[in-house]
């Protein structure tokens, strides 16, 4: 109830200084038409995008480059100031401000918008991806296919708008148990992220999972709640999980997808040639943002195992991930009872593109 009021008291603030506002330019205006003549001035945008991560990591680093573009291309009438993960609130709380429009963007993992946009939980069924060169796939998909304008269309039943799809590297399992097989994912206690179909996919190979938020992580892994978690490199060592964990685990089973949102009707005041530039910048950043966190991806996993030699890292061989991508194929008609009334038409489409894409770029696997 607490941030429920306190999301009603913000929005009622932005309300009330944007009518403020609103009147001031209005008199700017007359006095300029009463001075010389049709004088106008080019209006300034001043916006703020929440990040779901801290500061230095993906979505943060992305989101700055992101405003630090639109600033410089503008010549200043566009600034966007953004705020890391914890300075606005939780994940839930951000997508919602952005939702209601407090917050004019978002950068949020395909699972916790799933919450306000369940069709864009296909981004967390597992192996619909290609295991080699997933991020030119991403961008062939995101450039020329049809699955962000379908997606877009459910996301504006929400109020809001996806600007891309972004590659964030694959998920890692943490455990303080080996997991060398799908049979020892038997019984395992894992954290996941908050989304219905996340927990489907892990019950399928056997795990018990349990969405927690992000900030509680950390003390669930150290108290034994759960044993284990999942998320990218980046994130396992920026929020220090490896000091509670013993095993990484790579399954190749499913990318962080990160999903740069901007609020409907703020997105829709914008000019046509504004709108498309924001488009067009996230399009042409899913391969450099890529190649930045591989690096990144590295650097960190060399620090975790200096610091933490006893860390062992297990890649599962082929075979292994032959029997985890069968039981995660079973998941998939429960995207369909659970991921919205576009379920099927989004699925539809980002299978296709994804095939599209392998045959264009020659990729097999």
């Amino acid at each position: 109830m607490n941030k429920r009021l306190i999301v009603i008291l913000m929005s009622l603030l932005v309300v009330l200084s944007i009518a403020i506002a609103g009147c001031g330019k209005q008199e700017d205006k007359k006095n300029n038409n009463t001075s010389s003549g049709n004088t106008t001035q080019e209006k300034k945008i001043e916006a703020k995008f929440a990040s779901e991560e801290i500061e230095g990591d993906f979505m943060t680093v992305w989101a700055q480059k992101f405003a630090e573009e639109m600033k410089k291309s503008s010549n200043g009438n566009i600034d966007i100031t953004v705020y890391p993960f914890g300075t606005l609130g939780e994940s839930r709380d951000i997508n919602e401000l952005c939702q209601l429009g407090v917050v004019q963007y978002v950068f949020s993992d395909f699972a916790w918008i799933s919450s306000f946009v369940p069709e864009a939980q296909v981004l967390a069924l597992n192996y619909i991806w290609p295991k080699e060169r997933i991020i030119e796939c991403l961008e062939w998909v995101v450039k020329n296919g049809e699955f962000m304008p379908v997606l877009e269309k459910y996301f504006r039943q929400k109020g809001l708008v996806p600007l891309g799809v972004m590659f964030e590297g694959w998920q890692t399992i943490t455990s303080k148990k080996p997991i060398n097989s799908l049979a020892d994912m038997n019984g395992f206690k894992v954290r996941v992220m908050g989304s219905k179909l996340l927990v489907e996919n892990y019950k399928a190979y056997g795990a018990v999972p349990t969405p927690i938020t992000f900030g509680e992580v950390y003390t669930a892994l150290q108290t034994g709640l759960v044993e284990g978690q999942i998320n990218p490199i980046f994130a396992i060592r920026s929020s220090k999980f490896y000091e509670v964990q013993d095993y990484f685990i790579q399954a190749y089973n499913e990318p962080f997808l990160g999903i740069p949102t901007v609020n409907a009707q703020f997105f829709d005041s914008l000019p046509k040639e504004t709108q498309e530039k924001m488009r067009q910048w996230w399009k042409d950043a899913v391969v450099p943002s890529g190649k930045w966190i591989e690096e990144r991806h590295k650097e960190d996993l060399a620090a975790m195992l200096k610091e933490k030699p006893q860390i062992k890292v297990i890649e599962l061989s082929d075979a292994e991930i032959g029997k985890f991508r069968k039981r995660a194929e079973t998941v998939y008609p429960k995207f369909l009872e659970i991921g919205g009334q576009g379920a099927k038409e989004v699925l539809d489409v980002l299978q296709k593109d994804i095939e599209n894409a392998k045959k264009a770029l020659g990729i097999k696997l």
